[in-house]
């Protein structure tokens, strides 16, 4: 058994390993769960004092048909780029105004969970806090879980959390 930090072999203790989580990634999609990991994400900041980083990574959207694909137009990708930013906005108001002393938004357009990872490894965040569906089954299989590879790929630790 490994001891905890501040404690010494054969000592019981409940000293916690030593954090320093200065830059907290919160990746958002805008749902209830997303929600429940950006109030994690702020008791933590409050605990750490730390910056809390919002954000929202969407793929481009695109269609395959028997006969080749399409790809959205400059136009549709300018709407969802303006309305991801607007979101991003309103929940960086929602997080100020439950007590997040330092938060800003990052948007990214790519594989949500490649993007996450990124985005955390060129901030150099501290923890990521996201939320998970908790999809099993079928469900699971079909549309995977970024929550999953996030956790798998990040060089930091990564907390989910469920609604």
């Amino acid at each position: 058994m490994i001891p905890l930090a501040g404690t010494t072999p054969g000592e019981k203790g409940t000293a916690m390993a030593s954090v320093d989580w200065k830059r907290i990634l919160c990746p958002v999609d805008f749902s209830e769960t997303a929600r429940a990991a950006m109030e994690t994400a702020i008791a933590l900041a409050a605990k750490f004092d730390a910056e809390i980083v919002l954000a929202h990574a969407y793929p481009i959207p695109g269609y395959t048909f028997p006969d080749g694909s399409a790809v959205a137009s400059s136009r549709m990708l300018q709407e969802l780029a303006d309305e991801a930013a607007r979101h991003l906005e309103e929940w960086r108001e929602l997080a100020a105004k439950a007590g997040a002393k330092r938060v800003t938004v990052e948007t990214a357009v790519g594989d949500p969970a490649g993007e996450i990872v990124r985005i955390a490894q060129d901030l150099e965040a501290d923890l990521v806090v996201m939320g998970t569906h908790g999809r099993t089954g079928i469900e699971h299989a079909l549309m995977g879980s970024i929550a999953e590879r996030v956790v798998r790929r990040a060089k930091c630790p990564v907390l989910t959390v469920r609604k």
